[in-house]
Parts: structure tokens; sequence; C-alpha cells
């Protein structure tokens, strides 16, 4: 098991009713995918919120940072950047904004 810190935007901490930084429990190895099932479970409010229902596919708008970079398109069942790992970097999810 590995200790995950992972950070919300403010509007998804309003929804969980958590603080600026969450630590989840993540079986070994830890991937996003395995991160974002313990988070859902933790806090079923924030399902949807983050990946869509049924797929599991990331949000439009909504972005993974992890290890100092944008991982939001890279497969999400491989192992998350050793920084994360290792408790040292924060797991972060983002919202996007768009616009002209």
């Amino acid at each position: 098991m590995s200790t995950i810190r992972v950070a919300l935007p403010a509007h998804l901490r309003a929804l969980a009713g958590v603080g600026a930084e969450i630590s989840l429990e993540v079986p070994d190895p830890p991937t996003a995918d395995r991160l974002l099932d313990i988070l859902e479970a933790d806090h079923p409010m924030l399902r949807g919120t983050i990946r869509e229902h049924g797929t599991r596919r990331r949000r439009a708008y909504i972005r993974y940072l992890a290890g100092g970079r944008d991982i939001s398109f890279e497969p999400t069942d491989v192992p998350l950047p050793a920084g994360v790992i290792a408790g040292e970097d924060v797991f972060r999810v983002v919202g996007a904004i768009s616009g002209g």
C-alpha cells in the first residue's frame, strides 16, 4: 500500500466536505484508476464529477497533474510518478478553463 496525497479544486472539496489535501491508501502499484476508485468509494458524492459514469473516462475540463506534469492524456492504468508514490508530490485534480 502507498499513501497518496490528493488535492482537489475548491468546488469538489466543498462537495466532498474535505480540506485542501486528502491522503488515501492505494494498493501497489498505485495508478490513477486505483486512486480515483478509492477516492470515489470514500467520497461517493464525487462520482461523476471527475470521471464519467459508466465509462470512467476523465470528464472534459478536468486535468490530472502529478510529478510536476500533466498526465491527463496518459494511460490511467500505469503506476503514478515516483514522487507521488513516495509522498513527495501531490496528485492534483484540476478544473481546466477555456474561452476566447
